[in-house]
């Protein structure tokens, strides 16, 4: 019963992000979520080191400080097959599915992510590694200064996997959109 409001701001947090209503920065939650994909495939791909803060006094900041270090990914335009994303809320998993069933993908442009984990089968298109964050061109998002990064024009991912505590994107677009809640995760 107390994950019902989470899962309500959670999702209304979606709609906004999808909308441009919210930007890129926001303190995360510190619950990290899990998002699985047969296949992503992306044009305009960056890639580097940040630091994700929770609120001052997270109930799930633990011994963090309230700080999560992640890779954050971003994609100017990407398409994903069969897209699954869990959360677990405590022994219950909210769980959402999308983009597979009737063979349309999921469409997202500008989209961010921030990961602990990412695992798949990856090829890339004219690659750039090695790069200042700060000097990123593909996609439109630019790192901190002096960290460590890479891009290139294409990107696709067979079998992904990732761990999360942030995404956004300006456009998400969920075909046959399943959202339900689970005794399992993806």
């Amino acid at each position: 019963m107390m994950a019902v409001p989470a899962t309500l701001a959670f999702a209304g947090l979606g709609v906004l992000t999808a909308e441009g209503a919210i930007g890129v920065q926001f303190a995360i939650s510190g619950m990290p979520f899990v998002v699985t994909a047969d296949e992503l495939n992306g044009t305009g791909f960056e890639q580097f080191g940040a630091l994700d803060n929770m609120i001052e006094n997270s109930p799930n900041e633990g011994d963090t400080g309230g700080q999560v270090l992640v890779v954050t990914s971003a994609i100017k335009n990407a398409t994903l097959t069969k897209l699954c994303q869990s959360v677990d809320l405590g022994g219950i998993y909210l769980h959402i599915n999308a983009g597979g069933t009737k063979g349309k993908p999921v469409v997202a442009k500008d989209l961010t992510t921030d990961s602990t984990d990412l695992t798949g089968q990856a090829s890339f298109g004219h690659i750039e590694i090695g790069n200042d964050a700060s000097t990123l061109t593909k996609a439109g998002v630019k790192g901190p200064a002096g960290v460590f990064s890479q891009q290139s024009d294409t990107i696709q991912i067979k079998g992904l996997r990732q761990t999360n505590y942030a995404t956004t994107a300006a456009v998400f677009k969920l075909p046959d959109l399943h959202l339900s809640f689970s005794q399992s995760g993806c």
